[in-house]
């Protein structure tokens, strides 16, 4: 039955029917398994991935580096979940390595993202450090490539 999550990780708008033609399966037990998924918080919902720069919408990305002291009792729990309260987080992860907790925001500036950095996320108490990478340009994301754009190939000459 993973198959089918995985069908659904690719093209969350594949219906029941065309993922029982997939895997051959009766569609009424693809159903079934979604609705279990659901219920289960396996699936925990539905996004479309947008490429905002061709949509017209611009938008700033930052990845930041978070040092955090863990709370007794919960570790980095207790602040991660403090993190991803906010509005503009978009996704946190506890990591290994140099630093503990990777956040990932969106904003319309940089002065945007600079200012949750400096007003929100690094004045929360346990957190010692960060460090904010901005994304210039995205390539792939979750499996799914950004297209170039078609260059203009018709030249001018001015005289």
């Amino acid at each position: 039955m993973k198959e089918i999550l995985k069908l659904l990780e690719q093209n969350s708008r594949y219906t029941a029917a065309e993922i029982a033609a997939m895997l051959g399966m009766e569609e009424k037990a693809v159903e079934a398994a979604i609705a279990k998924y659901e219920q289960d918080k396996v699936i925990l919902g539905y996004q479309a991935l947008v490429d905002w720069d061709r949509a017209g919408e611009e938008f700033v990305t930052a990845l930041i580096e978070v040092k955090v002291t863990p709370q007794l009792g919960d570790g980095f729990d207790r602040i991660a979940e403090r993190i991803y309260q906010y509005e503009e987080v978009e996704s946190v992860y506890l990591m290994s390595g140099a630093f503990d907790l990777t956040v990932i925001i969106s904003g319309r500036t940089l002065k945007e993202v600079a200012q949750f950095v400096a007003s929100k996320l690094s004045t929360i108490e346990g957190v010692t450090g960060t460090a904010t990478h901005f994304i210039l340009k995205k390539y792939k994301e979750k499996h799914c490539l950004f297209e170039k754009r078609e260059e203009q190939t018709e030249r001018m000459l001015f005289v």
